[in-house]
């Protein structure tokens, strides 16, 4: 993109970003834009932080840009890495040939063909942080347009992949639900117990067996019952019939 864009253009792009639900299409999606519109971008990706502080590489437009960021979570430093870990909100390296802030992970970066890089903190799908980086290949690539850009597009990408995040776990929960609902059909008609019953018949045996209700039901739906050994404790027995 010759000129950057302007507030109707980004307005358009975050319409077309949200209208997707699933979060790694979403993501797919963000990594593509940002490549394009970022002014000197040649390539771009999401890190993204996982449980317990570690990083992973979400999504990229370009291999050669996913084993530069799995260099900075091996050496631990670099731009992306401390967007997403530390304090800063934007990181920008003019020329890694010449900075002496990631002593390691520069000349792995120079070596792999990438001397610019802004990485761009953002807030990710479940309320993690992440970062949107993008690479160029040549020292001082990025502008001061390409900055502003970067930091407006990553409020777009922070909002796309939230919605994202947000619909998948609809989906996901009403999914479930369906399953249950299934499931509790299956154990009413097998055992001969009402629809409530077989449902605290499943909560309960979820619960003994450390087991989560959806993946339960799933079981059943596949047994067409429960699995034998636990029917003879989650199942009432049929009271018996008076011969006097």
């Amino acid at each position: 993109m010759s000129a950057p864009p302007d507030a109707a253009w980004f307005a358009r792009m975050g319409r077309d970003l949200l209208r997707e639900g699933d979060v790694p299409v979403t993501l797919d999606r963000v990594v593509g834009r940002g490549a394009d519109v970022v002014p000197g971008a040649e390539a771009c990706s999401i890190t993204l932080r996982r449980q317990r502080g570690s990083a992973t590489t979400a999504a990229a437009t370009d291999p050669a840009v996913v084993d530069l960021d799995e260099a900075q979570y091996a050496l631990d430093e670099g731009p992306c890495l401390e967007a997403v870990l530390g304090d800063a909100g934007t990181l920008v390296a003019r020329d890694l040939a010449d900075d002496p802030r990631w002593p390691r992970w520069g000349p792995v970066a120079v070596a792999g063909g990438f001397r610019s890089v802004i990485a761009v903190r953002l807030q990710a799908p479940g309320n993690a942080t992440g970062a949107l980086n993008l690479y160029a290949s040549g020292p001082d690539a990025f502008t001061h347009d390409s900055i502003d850009v970067a930091e407006v597009f990553a409020e777009h990408a922070s909002a796309a992949l939230d919605h994202a995040h947000e619909v998948s776990g609809l989906r996901t929960a009403m999914e479930s639900r369906h399953r249950i609902g299934m499931a509790q059909g299956v154990l009413a008609m097998r055992y001969g117990i009402g629809f409530e019953e077989a449902f605290e018949v499943m909560r309960r045996v979820a619960s003994d067996t450390n087991t989560k209700l959806r993946d339960l039901a799933a079981e059943v739906l596949d047994r067409r019952e429960l699995p034998p050994h636990l029917v003879a404790d989650a199942v009432p027995a049929e009271p018996e019939e008076d011969t006097a």
